[in-house]
């Protein structure tokens, strides 16, 4: 009986979120106004991310030529987001997320002006940017949780998958665009430069969110400490499989799948002997990857399996890092990094629609906040590969990361598509029915 429930279960889980995306692959979202500004503040605010994460790296190179320190740049981004986005998540449920995020991306915009303000006094040390960094780390954690339960406070749930692979979109796009500026604008006005425009594009976001109304999710009376909110969320998430799975396959290629991103730098200078032209280059290529990838998702949403998706993501990541680790032809380099952009894009959108999808709305903010450990696993993973690539070198820190992303992926994606089931589902939750509701009642 046991085994019948779980496979009833694990059929109404996959069609609630087929149908979900099956709804989401037309742009319909653009038709709420809080939607529509929401995520034009994501276009200015994602071209600032990418440009910041990759701006810092490439300082710290400058400044030291350092792996380690690259690692630490990664390590003091991420750690933040592991240690404090669980309690963003509890104030995310708490409180207004509009208004917390507007307060977060005006003071990233800050950060970086200072940061630039450093660079251009040449004044700025290594300490320097380890320090922003964990500043920008910490609004992060208090960020993200918000910005993600807030999408579906702006469309109705028929629309949630929708409005994400569309949010999707600006973030690919935005890889594309700060990759493409980042070499023309640090040879016109250098580092300090991008910084300026960076800290100008979070301006535009916030004056984009302050057009938003503040009216939200409804925020229920509660005496329990915060403390207690986030116990809470964790007794919640270790009764919901399907969701706990997903997170853990994205906490394992958090950690393990960031060599790419953190030795980008290094493969640039050492193996294909370049500068900002080269860097920019890997950057664009990923960026494209990652467009056409959400593109894709886009247009077969009728056909997608999440689960599948994302075991497959993991692995194809995993074997193209490792692909990457030997190659010497930018030209190849620069496919290979498109490639590897495409599965991330694919394991980001897939991860976010189940957990959305599934999640009820009073622990939203927390789940999502759990789900962002992705990110601090990211830290610890960034450190790993600086270390291992001055211990060894480049090729071999991602030859490692790659292979145990595959084998963790396999390991943990079979337990995911037990719990999925890859057969056709029993049951249509479109109806807005709580995946399993209906297996607990039946004989």
């Amino acid at each position: 009986m046991a085994s019948g429930h779980v496979s009833g279960e694990s059929g109404r889980v996959e069609r609630v979120v087929r149908v979900s995306i099956l709804s989401g692959t037309s742009y319909s979202a653009f038709k709420y106004r809080e939607y529509r500004l929401f995520w034009i503040a994501a276009a200015f605010s994602n071209i600032g991310m990418w440009s910041l994460v990759y701006g810092r790296l490439w300082l710290m190179r400058t400044l030291t030529g350092s792996e380690v320190m690259l690692g630490l740049v990664a390590t003091a981004n991420l750690a933040p987001v592991l240690i404090f986005s669980m309690w963003g998540g509890v104030l995310a449920d708490r409180f207004n997320r509009l208004k917390i995020v507007r307060a977060t991306r005006l003071l990233f915009a800050l950060t970086t002006l200072g940061t630039a303000v450093l660079i251009h006094s040449g004044n700025v040390e290594p300490w320097h940017v380890l320090a922003i960094s964990s500043v920008t780390g910490t609004l992060l954690a208090f960020d993200i949780p918000s910005r993600s339960a807030m999408v579906a406070t702006i469309v109705p749930k028929e629309h949630l998958a929708g409005a994400i692979a569309l949010y999707s979109i600006v973030f690919g796009a935005a890889a594309i665009v700060g990759p493409m500026l980042f070499d023309p604008l640090v040879s016109a006005w250098g580092l300090h430069g991008l910084f300026y425009i960076i800290g100008t594009s979070y301006l535009l976001t916030v004056l984009t969110l302050l057009m938003m109304r503040t009216q939200g999710h409804k925020v229920t009376a509660t005496s329990q400490t915060v403390l207690g909110g986030l116990l809470q969320g964790f007794v919640y998430l270790r009764h919901q499989k399907a969701i706990s799975s997903v997170i853990l396959l994205g906490v394992t290629l958090g950690m393990f799948g960031t060599s790419f991103d953190t030795l980008l730098p290094v493969f640039t200078d050492e193996i294909f002997t370049g500068g900002t032209d080269v860097f920019g280059q890997l950057l664009l290529g990923a960026g494209i990857g990652g467009l056409a990838a959400t593109t894709a998702i886009t247009l077969i949403g009728r056909r997608v399996r999440p689960a599948l998706y994302l075991v497959i993501a993991g692995v194809g990541l995993g074997a193209a890092q490792l692909t990457f680790a030997r190659i010497e032809i930018l030209s190849l380099a620069v496919i290979v990094a498109g490639i590897i952009g495409g599965f991330k894009v694919v394991l980001g959108t897939m991860n976010t629609t189940v957990v959305q999808t599934l999640v009820d709305e009073e622990f939203r903010g927390r789940v999502m906040s759990i789900n962002q450990l992705t990110w601090g696993a990211s830290a610890l993973g960034g450190l790993l590969m600086g270390y291992l690539a001055q211990r060894f070198d480049a090729p071999t820190a991602m030859t490692i990361g790659g292979t145990i992303v595959v084998l963790a992926t396999v390991l943990v994606g079979q337990r995911l598509l037990r719990y999925f089931g890859m057969g056709s589902a029993s049951a249509d939750l479109a109806s807005g029915q709580k995946p399993g509701a209906a297996a607990k009642t039946s004989p």
